[in-house]
C-alpha cells in the first residue's frame, strides 16, 4: 500500500484525536465522509493503523517512575532471546522492549509506583530470566519529550 498526501492527513488526525468522529476527520482531511471511511477501513484493513487507544498520565494513576533497563545475556542464542522475550512479554510494567544492537541486548522502559515496586520487578522477575548475565538500570527523573505520533511529513516510502 503507498499512502498518498490524504491518508498522511487522515493518520495525522487521528493520532492527534482517535476519537474525531468520520464528518469531522473528513472534514480535516479534505473528503467527504464516505470515501473518508473506506480510506479508514483500508488504513485499518492494511495494518497501518494498528489499534485506537487511551493515553494516561502515568503519575495520575500512581506509576511515576520510569526506568531505562540494559539487559545483557549470557548468550546471544536463539533459545536465550526466546526465553527472554517470552518472559518480558508477561510482565504488564514493561512498557517498550527492544533487541539492540551495542553493549546491551535488550532495552525496556519500565513503570512502578516507587522503588520498592521496581525492587520487586528486579528480583522477583527480571533476574530469574534464565540466561540474563546483567542488568543496568537508569532512572529518569524527568521527562522532557514524550510523543506517540509518528511523524509523518518525514516518513519514507511506505510498503
Amino acid at each position: 500500500m503507498v499512502l498518498d498526501a490524504i491518508d498522511r492527513r487522515i493518520l495525522g488526525v487521528l493520532q492527534e484525536n482517535a476519537r474525531v468522529s468520520n464528518v469531522g476527520l473528513a472534514a480535516r482531511a479534505g473528503l467527504s465522509p464516505s470515501p473518508c471511511w473506506r480510506r479508514v477501513k483500508e488504513l485499518e484493513g492494511n495494518g497501518v493503523i494498528l489499534n485506537y487507544v487511551t493515553l494516561l498520565n502515568p503519575a495520575r494513576v500512581g506509576l511515576p517512575v520510569s526506568v531505562f533497563v540494559s539487559v545483557t545475556l549470557e548468550k546471544q542464542i536463539e533459545a536465550n532471546l526466546e526465553v527472554f522475550e517470552s518472559a518480558i512479554l508477561k510482565r504488564p510494567e514493561v512498557m517498550e522492549c527492544y533487541l539492540m544492537t551495542g553493549d546491551a541486548d535488550y532495552l525496556l522502559r519500565v513503570v512502578t509506583s516507587d522503588l520498592t515496586g521496581y525492587e520487586r520487578f528486579l528480583m522477583e522477575h527480571l533476574t530469574r530470566i534464565s540466561g540474563v548475565a546483567s542488568i543496568k538500570s537508569s532512572f529518569a527523573l524527568k521527562q522532557v519529550k514524550y510523543r506517540t505520533a509518528l511523524p509523518l511529513d518525514g516518513a519514507g516510502p511506505l510498503s
